[in-house]
């Protein structure tokens, strides 16, 4: 699978582990930055490439890192077409794809080990949407709230 993935500073050796781990696991990798740490880069521009690669790509997934996550998930869902889930435990990165077909996971770097950052990225790209009817009315609701925006 094609995994776009984007972290600023705090999020930039835990980016590094996972894509060795996702290329070890024969996912194909697009890191979209940050290429170097710099301690004063900003997170919105590399989440939101992401962000825009996943959408471009129909069947990618995508994955985002900060210090907590929050800042990099709501930076990613203003790209039209992300739906981007905070993952704190093995739960919400399931539901996040299962109940809300999201193609953007966020992970805080400062929240977790590197190893259990990699558990919640494997069971979000290997869970699939439910297409349960009850889900996909919610997902087309704010799909259409958007659109009328």
């Amino acid at each position: 699978m094609r995994v776009h993935i984007a972290s600023d500073h705090a999020g930039f050796e835990l980016k590094s582990f996972l894509a060795e781990h996702l290329r070890h696991e024969g996912h194909d990798v697009v890191d979209h930055g940050a290429h170097a740490f710099d301690p004063q880069d900003d997170y919105p521009s590399f989440c939101i490439a992401a962000g825009e690669a996943v959408v471009a790509e129909p069947g990618s997934l995508g994955i985002v890192i900060g210090g907590s996550g929050n800042g990099e998930q709501i930076a990613a869902n203003k790209v039209d077409g992300v739906r981007a889930a905070l993952a704190w435990n093995l739960d919400t990165a399931r539901l996040g794809r299962q109940h809300n077909d999201a193609n953007v996971v966020a992970v805080g770097a400062r929240q977790h080990t590197p190893e259990e950052a990699a558990s919640f990225v494997d069971v979000f790209l290997a869970e699939p949407f439910s297409g349960d009817a009850r889900h996909q009315r919610r997902i087309d609701e704010v799909s259409a709230y958007e659109a009328d925006r």
